[in-house]
């Protein structure tokens, strides 16, 4: 193997290893992280069915309850995370360490994910056996191909606002904050995006869940394709082109970053 791709992969299992122990340590933690989503998607529940709404939106909220997840992860335990290192002065370490800040981020990814899966998984058993939710299961293979390629583009954006917010120095906190209920809105995670409009839509398809989601409802839910936004492969060609961009664009901003902490030597002062 090369020496590079086994620095790589063993800098990848070094940083996911904490994660999933510290996750294995804090079972308690799952209940609030199940509960309060749970508390959300029932308001929603009840809201549809006294507008009786088609009993197929209960599972888009169940869905979006599940994928609220993956964000807050990609939010709070990627996009913040070098600014905290940098606050508790851990950056510097990394800077100096062989491994690239890319393998770094992506061990925190997978290792993150252990956590952030059990809970989406729990809040979907939770939904479906209190609401009686219906899944077709007739498409498994593309269903997992497109979780996959939505997975890819967030975490890849989640790696390029790491690097983005540092830059932001304490501000990133704010950033952090702004980001996470316009999201809600714009990704259509308890409502079918279609119902924004097209062209508020199709702004909102830069944000990897968006697409993600909504073609993971249409092959969840087939009797109702026509709360769509696009047709199921347009909208894995644009996952597609997402991943490339947000894991490529990702890639240049960590090894500018790299390559300034260096240089200056003032990245990683706390100061800033």
């Amino acid at each position: 193997m090369n020496r590079q791709v086994e620095l790589f992969l063993r800098t990848v299992r070094g940083r996911a290893y904490p994660r999933v122990v510290g996750s294995l340590r804090e079972r308690a933690g799952i209940i609030w992280e199940v509960t309060l989503p749970l508390i959300t998607m029932t308001a929603f529940v009840f809201v549809y069915r006294t507008l009786s709404a088609p009993e197929e939106y209960i599972g888009f909220v169940v869905m979006g309850g599940a994928m609220t997840a993956f964000w807050l992860n990609v939010l709070w335990s990627m996009a913040a995370q070098l600014y905290w290192d940098k606050d508790q002065g851990n950056l510097a370490l990394y800077i100096l360490a062989p491994g690239p800040m890319m393998a770094i981020l992506l061990g925190m990814a997978l290792g993150g994910m252990m956590w952030t899966m059990s809970r989406a998984v729990a809040i979907v058993a939770a939904g479906t056996l209190l609401f009686g939710v219906q899944f077709s299961t007739a498409n498994l293979a593309l269903l997992a191909l497109i979780f996959f390629l939505t997975m890819a583009a967030l975490y890849g954006m989640g790696m390029l606002f790491a690097s983005l917010f540092l830059f932001f120095g304490r501000e990133a906190w704010h950033i952090t904050n702004l980001f996470q209920e316009p999201v809600y809105l714009l990704s259509g995670f308890y409502f079918p995006v279609k119902a924004l409009g097209p062209w508020v839509a199709a702004a909102a398809s830069l944000i990897p869940l968006t697409l993600g989601l909504d073609a993971m409802r249409q092959l969840l839910f087939p009797q109702n394709t026509l709360f769509g936004f696009l047709s199921v492969p347009v909208e894995i060609a644009i996952l597609v082109v997402l991943a490339v961009v947000m894991i490529g664009a990702a890639r240049f901003s960590l090894q500018r970053l790299e390559t300034l902490s260096r240089r200056h030597g003032r990245l990683t002062d706390r100061r800033g």
